[in-house]
C-alpha cells in the first residue's frame, strides 16, 4: 500500500437503520477507493448489528450510546479505545457535532465529513453541504461525500447480504410456527418508531394484506401466510392487526434482533410498508416493497431503485417532518386501501422482472432458441455478476445481484457460451489464497446450475497489478486462453463488465460490449470512455438489461445478414 493513502479507517455510521442502509453504497464505494486499507465501523448497537456480516469492513466496533458509553466518562472511554487501533483517517456519514468531536478525542489525525453542526473546527476536510434549494436522495448524499475523495459515478443500489445460516435458522423458526418453505410470505410493517404521523391506518393495512393473500392463493394454488413486522412496544398493534385478517398470519413484532428481521424480510414475497427502516432493508434484498408515505418526503428517503413503490397523497401541509400530526392527519387517512391494493398487485407484477433500477420500461419477451448458438459471452465478476465490496474471502460473502441467475439463463436457453474472466489480484496481495477463491467459484457455479444457467469456464488473473502479466485484464490472455480450449470466434462474442477496462479488453478482442452500471462506472462516466475511445456498444443499468438487449442485438445482427444473403446475386 502506498503509505500516503489511508492504512486504518474509521467509519462512523448514521444513528438509525433507514439512513445506515442509504449510506451502504457509500461505504461499499470507501472500500473500492482503499482497497487495501483497513476499514472499521463505529455504529450504535442496532446498527452494528446491520453491518456485522458486511465483507466490505474489517470490523465493527459497537458504539454502547446508553451503557458503557453512556456521559462524558463513557465518551472519553471510548475516545480510548479508538485511540488504541491507531487510526489515520476517519470517514464521518454521521452528521453530528458528537462524531467529529469523539473522532478528535481519539487523536486521528484526518478526520473527513459534511461541515454541519458547526463541527468544522474539529474536521480537518470539511465538506460542504449540498444546498437544500435541490431534494437530493439521502443514498447520493452519503454517496457524494465521498466524491472530493476520488469516488467516481452515480451510488449504485444499496445491497445487504443475509448468510446462508440466518437464513436456515429462520426457515426453522417460520416452520415451527406452521410455515412451509413453500409457502408465499407477504410481509406487514405497520408501526415506526419515528411517531404516529408515518403511521397508515392499522385496519387498512389489515384489508390490503387479506386482499392480497386471497388473490396470491387463487392465482398461484399457493400456501399465503402474513407476517408482522414491528419493534418492540409495537406488538398489540400487531397483534391487533393479525386479528383483523380472515387467514393465516404470524406476529413478529417486538420479537427479532435486526439480523432475523434481515432474513424474515428477505423471505417476503412483497413487503408493505410505512417509511421505515424495514422499507430500506427488504429494498437492499431486493424485495419488492410498497412504501406508504405521508409526512416524510419521498424524494429524499424512498427505498431507493423503487420509484414506482411509493403510495402518497397530496396534501398542502406534506412533507412536514412532524412526528405527530397537528389536525386531521390527512396525509395518511386519504390513502384507500385501493390505491394501496394495486400498487401491491403492480409489485408482485414486477417479479417477473428482476431489474430493480426500473430505468427502463422491460417487455417480457418469449424464449429466443439458438439465437444466440456459437455465440459466447464474456463476463466480469466483481461489479457484474455480484455487489464487489473489495475482496471476497469466502463463499459467505458471496451473493449474487437480484435477477442475475435470470438474466444468464435467458442467454443459455438461446445457446450462449457463458465464460467468466476475472482479474483476482487479491491472491498476490495476500488476501485470499487459491483455495479460498475455488470455494467462492465453487459457490458461483452452484447459484447458476440451479438456475438454469451452467457456466462453461471461469479464467482468473491471480497476478499483481505491477506483475506486468499478460492476463490482467484489460489484456487478452484469458481470452486468449479461451479461444484456445472452446475455440471461441471473437467476431460472434460480447463481453459484459462494470469496469472501462472490461470495455477496453472488448475493444482489443473486436467483441461487442456492455457496460453495466452496477459496479465502479456509471453513465456518466460514459463521456470519458468516449474520449479515451473506449465507449460501449451499450450501457446498461443491470446484467438483465444488458441481456435483454444482447438477445436483440443478436437477433438484429443476423437478420442483416441473411438479408445481404439475399439480397447478393
Amino acid at each position: 500500500m502506498r503509505r500516503d493513502l489511508p492504512q486504518k479507517i474509521l467509519v462512523r455510521a448514521p444513528n438509525w437503520i433507514g439512513d445506515a442502509v442509504m449510506c451502504e453504497p457509500a461505504i461499499r464505494g470507501l472500500r473500492s477507493l482503499f482497497p487495501e486499507a483497513e476499514v472499521t465501523m463505529l455504529a450504535k448497537p442496532a446498527v452494528a448489528e446491520l453491518f456485522s456480516a458486511a465483507p466490505e469492513l474489517n470490523r465493527v466496533v459497537v458504539y454502547e450510546d446508553r451503557g458503557a458509553h453512556a456521559g462524558l466518562s463513557g465518551k472519553w472511554a471510548l475516545a480510548g479505545t479508538l485511540r488504541r487501533h491507531g487510526f489515520d483517517s476517519a470517514v464521518l456519514f454521521q452528521n453530528a457535532f458528537e462524531a467529529a468531536f469523539l473522532a478528535w478525542l481519539a487523536g486521528i489525525p484526518q478526520r473527513y465529513g459534511y461541515a454541519t453542526d458547526g463541527r468544522v473546527f474539529f474536521l480537518t476536510m470539511p465538506v460542504a453541504v449540498p444546498s437544500r434549494s435541490r431534494a437530493v436522495h439521502q443514498v447520493e448524499y452519503y454517496w457524494n461525500l465521498l466524491k472530493p475523495l476520488g469516488l467516481l459515478g452515480e451510488a449504485p443500489l444499496p445491497a445487504l447480504r443475509v448468510t446462508e445460516d440466518e437464513g436456515r435458522q429462520l426457515d426453522g423458526r417460520l416452520a415451527a410456527a406452521g410455515v412451509g418453505l413453500s409457502d408465499v410470505v407477504i410481509g406487514l410493517n405497520p408501526g415506526s418508531t419515528y411517531g404516529s404521523a408515518k403511521r397508515w391506518l392499522p385496519e387498512r393495512f389489515a384489508e390490503v394484506a387479506q386482499r392480497l393473500a386471497e388473490r396470491v392463493g387463487q392465482d398461484e394454488s399457493a400456501q399465503v401466510v402474513v407476517v408482522i413486522l414491528g419493534a418492540r412496544g409495537e406488538e398489540v398493534l400487531g397483534k391487533d392487526i393479525a386479528a383483523r385478517i380472515n387467514g393465516r398470519s404470524v406476529v413478529l413484532s417486538g420479537a427479532t434482533t435486526i439480523r432475523e428481521l434481515m432474513a424474515v424480510v428477505k423471505r417476503c414475497r412483497i413487503l408493505l410498508t410505512n417509511d421505515t427502516g424495514p422499507m430500506h432493508i427488504a429494498a437492499a434484498c431486493g424485495v419488492p416493497v410498497v412504501a406508504v408515505f405521508g409526512p416524510t418526503d419521498s424524494r429524499t428517503t424512498a427505498p431507493y431503485g423503487q420509484k414506482q413503490s411509493i403510495v402518497r397523497e397530496a396534501v398542502d401541509c406534506a412533507p412536514c417532518l412532524l412526528r405527530e400530526c397537528p389536525i386531521d392527519h390527512r396525509c395518511m387517512t386519504r390513502i384507500s386501501v385501493e390505491k394501496v391494493y394495486e400498487a401491491c398487485l403492480s409489485g408482485l407484477s414486477r417479479l417477473s422482472s428482476p431489474d430493480r433500477t426500473d430505468q427502463i420500461d422491460r417487455i417480457d419477451k418469449p424464449d429466443q432458441p439458438d439465437i444466440l448458438s456459437g455465440y459466447t459471452v464474456f463476463l466480469d465478476r466483481d461489479g457484474t455478476l455480484n455487489p464487489d465490496p473489495g475482496y471476497i474471502k469466502s463463499p459467505d460473502q458471496f451473493e449474487l445481484f437480484p435477477g442475475v441467475p435470470e438474466a444468464l439463463a435467458s442467454l443459455k436457453r438461446a445457446g450462449a457460451r457463458l465464460i467468466v474472466v476475472t482479474n483476482q489480484s487479491g491472491i498476490a496481495r495476500g488476501f485470499l489464497s487459491r483455495e479460498d477463491l475455488d470455494a467462492v467459484h465453487m459457490k458461483l457455479k452452484q447459484l447458476l446450475d440451479g438456475a438454469g444457467a451452467p457456466l462453461d469456464a471461469i479464467y482468473f488473473c491471480p497476478h499483481h497489478p505491477d506483475d506486468g502479466c499478460e492476463c490482467r485484464k484489460p489484456n487478452r490472455g484469458m481470452i486468449d486462453q479461451a479461444v484456445q480450449e472452446w475455440g471461441v470466434t471473437l467476431d460472434r462474442s460480447y463481453l459484459i463488465g462494470d469496469h472501462a477496462r472490461d470495455i477496453e479488453l472488448a475493444k482489443r478482442i473486436g467483441a461487442r460490449s456492455i457496460l453495466v452500471t452496477t459496479g465502479v462506472v456509471s453513465p456518466r462516466d460514459a463521456d470519458t470512455l468516449k474520449v479515451s475511445g473506449s465507449a460501449p456498444d451499450r450501457i446498461a443499468s443491470s446484467l438483465a438489461e444488458a441481456a435483454d438487449w444482447l438477445l436483440s442485438d443478436a437477433d438484429r445482427l443476423s437478420t442483416q445478414v441473411r438479408e445481404r444473403r439475399v439480397a447478393s446475386p
